[in-house]
């Protein structure tokens, strides 16, 4: 469809006029409550809003998305045409988000019914509907057809139009609470494929699937869920081809999965991929020896499929399938689970509790998540993750490590003062420590990781013509380089020269 509508409603103020009211489609609210972008980057264009303080944006490929004011968003049509379609077929859309077609007409119509007769003699609904639909040249739908419309734009929203407060960099909710597939559904479809392919005997997919690290790891998960008797010889394949990998967790799942079995004649495979390399052979360490009988295989992997496994993709730990999506691409899927985990966090530390000491937080979690996104190109987020994760920690060693990470996101996000502040911070510690974490900092790799983000921080302040904060970052670099101690100080001083060159002589970029 096109923004034919749109165009018109522009073209003729007697026609904005009517679709402001009685419709609520206001060209002249376009200042949205707070500012706003979407997750995945990409472009995003205010056009209308409405009298409760929404706001109808255009994205990239032409579909509208509605926000309110009050943190929920969603995709309400294909087109500005489609929202159109809705705003003036059904003027009451915000109070049937939860209609779908399987609510069956009756239901729906009786639901329209009751909302639009309660404003209906008021608004002359009646009269201006027709009027606009036919001024703008809209098809004139039931409502069964626009809920219909309605329900399948929301099930969109996600993963490709995630809204996030600018500032704050948390994300809405949904307008609507329709259920949505699990993570792992998606994540999973191409290895249970893969599965299916491999079970029914298809060769090329032996070698296809079996070369391939991120199907491979896929198959794997698949047949973790879905285990079948006649798998041992594939699982086999997978073993060997695994192992490629070195140390995985589908390597060791693998493992487990022919152990299962109990086949003494699988021992020699299982020790053949334990030694092939360091990582392997600490991973599957406690594998039974060679001359174990079936029994003691079977345990152990039986011990282990308990622990770290089982056959409930819900069961898996979230970072399994975020992993996995961004492997295979998925990169909004992924970004979106990860964003609504660290909106979960941020919104209830309590979640963070270890078990068994209720009192005791577990940031962990929070350093997975910087992770991940920094693995997505998302240092934003990561930053977000990050700095929550260093406001967690106890020790002053770990208040350190966690505000140099913090202050190297900083930097790399643009945020030079942030990034300066920040380090203060970490100085204050250093020299204020509180505990016996750091009394050996000024010889160990912390010490030079410490200097570094100082000097390349300085560099930075230089060379975005800060000259007075870049003398005083240099300053408490080389304050730092000082008190550094053997290899440390020697790996620094050549970055610390360079850095000092560019400050004196600000001309030189490099």
């Amino acid at each position: 469809m096109t923004d034919h509508a749109l165009r018109l409603l522009r073209q003729h103020a007697h026609l904005a006029e009517l679709a402001a009211f009685p419709f609520d489609f206001d060209l002249d609210r376009t200042d949205h409550v707070e500012q706003v972008r979407l997750a995945s980057g990409a472009p995003l264009r205010p056009v209308a809003g409405d009298g409760a303080g929404g706001t109808y944006f255009v994205c990239a490929d032409g579909s509208v998305l509605y926000a309110d004011s009050e943190g929920s968003a969603g995709i309400i049509g294909s087109s500005v045409d489609e929202a159109l379609e809705l705003v003036i077929g059904l003027p009451g859309w915000r109070d049937h988000l939860d209609l779908s077609p399987s609510d069956g007409p009756e239901k729906i119509l009786a639901q329209v019914t009751e909302t639009e007769d309660e404003f209906r003699e008021d608004y002359g609904l009646d009269e201006a509907r027709p009027r606009l639909r036919a001024a703008l040249g809209l098809s004139e739908r039931s409502p069964v057809e626009l809920i219909g419309m309605l329900h399948t734009a929301l099930l969109r929203t996600e993963p490709d139009f995630l809204l996030l407060n600018e500032e704050e960099g948390g994300a809405y909710d949904l307008l609507d609470q329709h259920p949505r597939p699990p993570l792992w559904e998606p994540v999973l479809a191409q290895g249970r494929a893969d599965l299916a392919a491999l079970r029914a005997g298809d060769r090329t997919a032996w070698d296809t699937v079996a070369g391939d690290p991120v199907r491979r790891r896929l198959a794997l998960r698949a047949a973790q869920f879905d285990r079948a008797d006649g798998d041992l010889e594939l699982l086999r394949h997978l073993l060997r081809r695994e192992a490629e990998s070195s140390m995985t967790d589908e390597l060791r799942l693998a493992a487990v999965l022919v152990g299962l079995r109990g086949h003494t004649e699988d021992l020699p495979l299982l020790h053949e991929v334990r030694e092939t390399d360091f990582d392997t052979a600490c991973g599957l360490s406690e594998l039974p020896g060679p001359d174990a009988d079936g029994a003691a295989l079977q345990e152990w992997a039986r011990e282990l499929d308990e622990s770290l496994f089982g056959t409930d993709p819900a069961d898996e730990p979230p970072s399994t399938w975020t992993e996995l999506a961004a492997d295979q691409g998925l990169t909004e899927l992924a970004r979106v689970a990860l964003i609504r985990r660290l909106d979960e966090i941020e919104m209830d530390q309590s979640l963070l509790r270890r078990p068994g000491t209720p009192k005791a937080l577990d940031p962990s979690p929070l350093h997975g998540l910087a992770y991940e996104f920094e693995q997505l190109g998302d240092r934003v987020q990561a930053l977000r993750a990050q700095r929550l994760h260093a406001a967690l920690q106890q020790t002053a060693w770990d208040r350190v490590s966690a505000r140099l990470r913090q202050a190297r996101l900083e930097r790399e996000t643009g945020q030079l003062a942030e990034a300066g502040r920040t380090l203060a911070t970490l100085r204050d510690t250093l020299t204020n420590p509180g505990d016996e974490s750091l009394r050996h900092w000024q010889g160990v790799n912390l010490g030079r990781f410490i200097a570094e983000e100082h000097y390349t921080l300085t560099r930075a302040l230089a060379d975005a013509n800060l000259p007075e904060e870049a003398q005083a970052t240099l300053a408490a670099a080389d304050a730092i380089l000082g008190e550094l101690s053997g290899a440390g100080a020697t790996a620094v001083r050549e970055l610390a020269e360079d850095v000092a060159e560019r400050v004196r002589d600000p001309r030189d970029p490099g």
